[in-house]
């Protein structure tokens, strides 16, 4: 019998199932997921260190979603819409959905060393994360600082090891990095910035200049690479990531995919997004696209990061190497953001005590989707209330 068939029982894969259910599909929906673990939100792994359901197995039941959990896909049948799983069973679809997500990324001479991606990979890493262990993190990004600030809040010694002179020198700006970077330095953190590393295993790190670390463990975070091999086999139109259109179809239009594993057009860019809201917001509008629906995506890339106390979020995506303003907010939270070459808002980041500056960060994302005009000074001044900014846009 066809139907609906999802591959990937991730954020993006789960709420796509969902979705359909909502907007009145009543054919067969199969999620087919590689882990045997219930699908589970990734983000708390690395910022707490739990494995979270996104959904009660009751709900999937409810809604007449099929579980295949622990089955891998073998391969997909473009001319007859068949899906081949790993144990020799055949799926037939109407439409396929791919949301394969990532993966981490080892660069060559990190065999080895752990990295994070699934419950599986938490627990490994929390066995490690004990007072005095010694833990070597390779890459400054956000997962690699989140880890960090686990860590430590176990009682670990940590270093981290990032090759550029700053932290998240692709995703925010420097006055957010410098906030994060004081706070890890304050909580006692070493940072090894501007430092290259040659070559790194479960308990070593070689250093560029030959310098040699032993460590309890090391932790690689040096970014993912998008789950692309079913796609690429089945002839489909691959360029970092799967290539989409608006409504998140390949190449192929009986085929979609979204998430992490998709590269899509935004603003004019090509881009892929590893984010939780990202993939919640792709999957629930290729559902709308695999029925027939077709409404300009205009979600905003969102982003959170939570490390100690401190709450990071960013909306849309900046240019770095552009000029960004400062909206002084005080209380110990700093607010940045960056208005594009025809007055449009382009991105925002916020950086404060736990959710101190979402509201602000939510009505910048708004701001984002409408794609309007702004007075940028305006959004600079404290004393422009923000609520009246987003009516007038």
């Amino acid at each position: 019998m066809s139907g609906m068939v999802i591959i990937g029982a991730g954020e993006c894969g789960v709420r796509a199932a969902f979705a359909l259910r909502m907007q009145g599909y009543a054919g067969e929906i199969t999620l087919i997921g590689a882990e045997a673990a219930l699908p589970y939100e990734r983000p708390p792994l690395s910022k707490f260190g739990e494995t979270k359901p996104i959904c009660a197995v009751e709900a999937y039941q409810d809604k007449a979603i099929t579980l295949r959990l622990g089955e891998p896909v073998r391969g997909i049948d473009r001319a007859t819409r068949s899906v081949s799983l790993a144990g020799g069973e055949t799926l037939d679809y109407d439409c396929l959905l791919l949301a394969t997500g990532a993966r981490a990324r080892l660069f060559p001479g990190m065999d080895g060393c752990l990295t994070l991606r699934t419950d599986k990979d938490a627990q490994s890493i929390l066995s490690q994360l004990h007072r005095d262990a010694r833990i070597g993190i390779v890459g400054g990004g956000f997962i690699g600082l989140e880890l960090a600030a686990l860590a430590r809040s176990a009682g670990a010694e940590v270093t981290v090891f990032e090759a550029a002179p700053r932290l998240l020198g692709r995703a925010v700006p420097p006055q957010i990095a410098q906030v994060l970077q004081d706070r890890h330095l304050a909580e006692g953190v070493s940072m090894m910035l501007g430092t290259g590393v040659s070559s790194a295993n479960a308990t070593r790190i070689v250093l560029a200049d030959g310098k040699v670390l032993d460590f309890d463990a090391v932790i690689a975070g040096v970014g993912a690479l998008p789950n692309t091999d079913l796609a690429e086999t089945a002839g489909l139109d691959v360029q970092n990531g799967i290539v989409v259109d608006g409504d998140f179809r390949t190449s192929d239009p009986h085929v979609f995919a979204a998430g992490d594993c998709c590269n899509f057009d935004w603003r004019g860019q090509r881009v892929r997004l590893e984010s939780w809201k990202a993939a919640k917001d792709q999957g629930e509008h290729a559902a709308s696209a695999m029925l027939g629906q077709s409404d300009a995506y205009s979600k905003g890339p969102w982003f959170w990061s939570d490390q100690y106390d401190l709450g990071l979020q960013v909306t849309g995506i900046f240019d770095l190497a552009a000029p960004i303003r400062h909206r002084n907010t005080g209380g110990g939270t700093t607010v940045v953001f960056q208005i594009d070459s025809v007055g449009t808002l382009r991105a925002a980041a916020g950086i404060g005590p736990m959710n101190t500056t979402s509201k602000d960060i939510r009505i910048f994302e708004k701001l984002i989707e409408r794609g309007t005009a702004v007075d940028a000074d305006a959004l600079a001044d404290p004393e422009q209330n923000l609520k009246r900014l987003l009516k007038a846009a």
